[in-house]
């Protein structure tokens, strides 16, 4: 059985071995820019990429001694338009936003009001069970 391993591993080098290698891409980079947090912790980030790609960052010390953060990020699509994306980053999570995301459907149709009706009906029972246990 451990002969069967290594021959397959052996197999498997050989075979990535003759795929053909090519180059890294290579992407000047046009900005990149980050200042430090200061004595409140505030402190941004800028980076630019010459091949499009762009990255805009400030954040700031959240009142419970997380980070929060704004910002957004860029890159091209291959049709020629970009693709923009906007975030809040604090301590309700990750809120991106972009054309781009998809969105749930909006609910087929309006509650009917006997769920309603009994939706009330269920909380003034709970109401009730609450006021006569104490």
């Amino acid at each position: 059985m451990n002969l069967t391993i290594v021959v397959a591993l052996l197999a498997a080098i050989a075979v990535a071995d003759e795929r053909p290698l090519t180059s890294p891409v290579v992407v000047a980079i046009l900005k990149n820019e980050q200042h430090t947090p200061d004595e409140f912790g505030n402190h941004n980030s800028d980076f630019e990429a010459a091949n499009g790609i762009e990255v805009h960052l400030s954040g700031s010390q959240g009142e419970n001694g997380g980070a929060n953060m704004i910002g957004t990020w860029s890159y091209p699509l291959e049709d020629g338009s970009k693709a923009e994306f906007k975030f809040v980053a604090d301590e309700n999570g990750y809120q991106p936003e972009s054309e781009l995301l998809p969105v749930a459907p909006h609910f087929p149709h309006p509650i009917p009001q006997f769920v309603l009706d009994q939706i009330e009906f269920a909380r003034l029972e709970d109401e009730l069970d609450s006021l006569e246990r104490n």
